[in-house]
Parts: C-alpha cells; sequence; structure tokens
C-alpha cells in the first residue's frame, strides 16, 4: 500500500492509506520475494531498503509505502468496476446491431475462423489465439505508457496456452476481473461500436485486443441458462442528456429497444451497485446466459456477474421506487430484457441443436449468418 498524502513526510497530514492495483501488486510482491532492491512499474518504482515509491519522471515525487498480508476477511468493492460508464459515449445504450457482436465477428474474421472453428470446439486452435492474445495486449499496453502491466498480462496468459481451452478461458476470465487497463480499454473501445465517427477506433483493435475478447466471449462452459427472474444491478454515473435519452425513451409506446454493446459487468448484490453513481440500472433476465465471476474473482463481495457483448435486447421502463436512504442514486431504471435472439445467435454459432429450441424468435426468418 502507498501513502497518499500531499506530503507524506509531514507528521500533520492524516495517514492515507490506497492498495496499489492487481497487476502492481503481484509484480512488486514478485521482486520482493526474489530478493531485489526495487520493484519497477511502468510509471514508478519501489525502492524495498527505504519504503519508498518514487515517480519514474520526478524522482523528489516520492510516497512512503508498506507491505501488508491479507487476512481473507478484507471486504473490497470497486467503484471503477461497477461506476464506470458501460455504454456509448453519446447514448446511455446502443442500437440494435444483430445477432452477434461486430466486434467478436470481424475478429473471428481477421483469424480466418469459421463457426466450427472456435476454440471451444477446435482445441488445436487455442494455442494460436493465446499466443496472438499476448502480443496484442503487449501491443496495446506499449502505446499507452503500460508496456511492464502488458507483460505481465501476457505472461500469465501464455502460462494457460498449452493446457486447453477451458483453463485458458479461466486464466481470462481472472485476468478480465483484475484491476488493470485490459478491463478498461477493452471496453472503452467496445462501447463505441455503432458510432459512425469512432468505427476505425475500434475496428484498430480488431487483431490486438480482439483474440483475448474471443476467448472470453468464448465460454467453454457456458452450458446452463440463468434463472428466469434473476435480477442484476449497476449503478452508473450518467450526464443530464443520457439520463434525458432514458426519459424520452420511457415515455414511448412502444420501448424501443437496445443493447449493450461492451462486456459489461454487473453485481447480484443491489446494495453494492447503489453504493456508486446516480443510476441504478435494475436487469430482470427472461432468458439469457451470463457468466458468474465469483469464482475467479480475488472480489468475491462485489457478487460479479458477467453480461456479454451480444445482442441482448433491452426495454427502458421508468421505475419510481424511491432511492433508500444509503444508496446515492437519482434515479432508477428497470431494463426488461428480451434475449430470445441471444439463444438463436450463439445456437446456430455453435450448432447446439439442443439450446437452440429456447429461442422464442429462431423461426421469424432472419438469417444469421456468421459472416
Amino acid at each position: 500500500m502507498w501513502h497518499s498524502c500531499t506530503d507524506p513526510f509531514s507528521k500533520s497530514e492524516p495517514v492515507e492509506w490506497h492498495p496499489y492495483s492487481d497487476m502492481d501488486n503481484m509484480m512488486i510482491e514478485e521482486a520482493f520475494k526474489a530478493g531485489t532492491t526495487h520493484a519497477m512499474m511502468d510509471d514508478y518504482r519501489i525502492d524495498f531498503e527505504h519504503n519508498l515509491h518514487i515517480s519514474n519522471n520526478d524522482v523528489k515525487n516520492q510516497h512512503h509505502v508498506k507491505r501488508m498480508l491479507c487476512s481473507g476477511n478484507e471486504k473490497h468493492v470497486r467503484s471503477e468496476r461497477f461506476l464506470s460508464n458501460p455504454v456509448a459515449p453519446k447514448r446511455p445504450y446502443g442500437d440494435q446491431y444483430g445477432f452477434i457482436s461486430p466486434f467478436i465477428k470481424e475478429v473471428a474474421k481477421g483469424l480466418n475462423l469459421s463457426k466450427e472453428q472456435l476454440p471451444s470446439k477446435n482445441e488445436t486452435i487455442v494455442s494460436t489465439i493465446v499466443e496472438k492474445a499476448a502480443l496484442g495486449i503487449i501491443e496495446e499496453g506499449e502505446k499507452i505508457g503500460k508496456q511492464r502491466e502488458a507483460e505481465q498480462i501476457a505472461k500469465m496468459l501464455m502460462e494457460k496456452k498449452e493446457e486447453g481451452m477451458k483453463e485458458v478461458w479461466k486464466r481470462c476470465a481472472l485476468l478480465y476481473t483484475m484491476t488493470s487497463f485490459l478491463y478498461a480499454k477493452t471496453n472503452e473501445i467496445m462501447r463505441v461500436i455503432g458510432s459512425e465517427e469512432h468505427e476505425e477506433i475500434w475496428r484498430s483493435k480488431i487483431l490486438t485486443f480482439g483474440p483475448f475478447c474471443l476467448l472470453l466471449w468464448d465460454n467453454p462452459f457456458d452450458r446452463k441458462a440463468a434463472e428466469p427472474g434473476t435480477i442484476l444491478y449497476r449503478g452508473t454515473q450518467l450526464s443530464d442528456d443520457m439520463i434525458a435519452c432514458f426519459q424520452d425513451d420511457c415515455s414511448k409506446d412502444p420501448k424501443p429497444l437496445c443493447s449493450f454493446q461492451a462486456f459489461t459487468s454487473c453485481t447480484r448484490n443491489r446494495n453494492v451497485a447503489e453504493m456508486f453513481g446516480n443510476v441504478l440500472l435494475i436487469m430482470t433476465i427472461r432468458i439469457a446466459f451470463t457468466i458468474d465471476l465469483e469464482p475467479y474473482s480475488n472480489y468475491v463481495d462485489e457478487e460479479e456477474e458477467l453480461l456479454l457483448p451480444e445482442p441482448d435486447k433491452h426495454k427502458i421502463t421508468k421505475n419510481f421506487q424511491q432511492p433508500t436512504e444509503e444508496s446515492n442514486t437519482d434515479v432508477y431504471y428497470d431494463l426488461y430484457r428480451y434475449r430470445a435472439d441471444y439463444y438463436a445467435s450463439r445456437d446456430l454459432l455453435r450448432g447446439d441443436d439442443d439450446r437452440r429450441a429456447l429461442s422464442r424468435d429462431n423461426q421469424d426468418g432472419v438469417d444469421y449468418d456468421w459472416d
């Protein structure tokens, strides 16, 4: 942990200690156990002899550090996990965009994969995609000054390269739950899908972030639908203009359908979501596959559930229930989710006929072409 006071050597300022990010903490601990005198990070270094955090850009910018052993009883909930805007920058959600995420489709095309060659169905290509994912993460990390962090992520991913898709996917899930640029940047670029002015941005990441996103999306354990009626929550900070978009859609009849474009972290615990933001999104599942990330996360108190970047159809309605006294939220919105099309896309993509029957819409005459 590091001492974040303006003057860390002052005896009058109150002591405030803050933890390092997951990746930095891992690299610091590895260096400490290896007996080195310093741990080099992207933006700073740790002097173990003097217990100092020293900026790489300004040697006078120093902070005290201390090493603490976790007891396992600490409760941690990260605001950035459930507070960052999960949607496009100009609207609080995206339009409908078909039956498979455009980003995932373009990644598969870029890797020359047919629907029969997805890594969950073809173990022979898993190691190759893992290599491409690792190289892409390093390339993107270098662009934003996070080379060491990127190399750590890539190393952890490559450790599972030859262990099959199930072990690779578990590692991808762990990496996604950790605090790093990977989570933030993949969501940042996928949220702008559908915006013409940002199309070049997300397309430029198809062969860098794309392989990792494909591995995470292609969950080999995804065989059981979530229980209908399950409620998920997400607190978010929206501008007045974005809230106005919600209010406008709430007044329409019929209600417009929309979708989230990125991997979207939600929680099963309403109290967690109510800690953050000015809007609480309440999502009631009708028919859906979601991913319970709690078994793979170091933050079990978050009770994180992942919505995949797929054609989730939502109907927005205003919930007039008043916020609780403990809540910071000003407005509640229910997102009644229509997921039949989600089933059709995944089932026909993978060829799982036994699950295709769950779709209410798969006889609508829609062309579910991977291409």
